[in-house]
């Protein structure tokens, strides 16, 4: 299982969700992938309201789809071998625990990308950095960011976009995003 198979397991399951007009929103590396951030992944991130999730199990499990641990939205495309992870809306990002920042609700702010729906980059980058900024696990987020800040040239100013809880964050990562490698 590589970056193929996920990229495939994600357009099966894009195209499933839109054809039965499941609101969701990719997010991690295929999403920073779509915002100009190249990383490498083997699975595939997406948020969804909990009783989409539970009508696109009971559809499609047994069917090319089964769960790594029942009852969660931790499934596996079994065509591809790649392992899917659905976030609810509304839980926290990063601990899980409450904060000013959750994931939206697809249906409502989801936008339409080249291939598949995905957040607004403004809460994308949110997600990114409340994760990063309370998980010690999820530092690479952190560096997500900074790198997106590096490559697609965000302003300074994207900041006032920001929920005033990652503001903060972001401008400590876009300083360090501006510094060259010397080498």
């Amino acid at each position: 299982m590589g970056q193929a198979e996920a990229q495939l397991a994600l357009y099966r399951l894009a195209a499933i969700l839109e054809a039965e007009d499941l609101p969701y929103a990719i997010i991690g590396a295929f999403a920073l992938n779509e915002y100009g951030h190249r990383r490498v992944t083997v699975d595939v991130d997406l948020v969804m309201r909990d009783e989409h999730l539970e009508e696109f199990k009971r559809r499609h499990l047994g069917k090319g789809y089964e769960e790594r641990v029942p009852g969660t939205g931790k499934l596996r495309d079994t065509e591809h071998g790649v392992d899917i992870d659905v976030l609810s809306t509304g839980r926290f990002p990063g601990d899980d625990k409450p904060k000013p920042i959750a994931f939206p609700d697809p249906a409502t702010v989801a936008l339409r990308g080249e291939r598949f729906a995905l957040l607004p980059m403004t809460r994308f980058i949110e997600l990114k950095l409340a994760s990063g900024m309370v998980a010690p696990h999820r530092g690479k987020d952190l560096v997500d960011v900074q790198e997106l800040i590096r490559i697609a040239g965000l302003a300074q100013d994207l900041a006032n976009e920001l929920h005033p809880w990652v503001r903060g964050k972001f401008l400590e990562l876009w300083q360090l995003a501006q510094t060259t490698d010397p080498f």
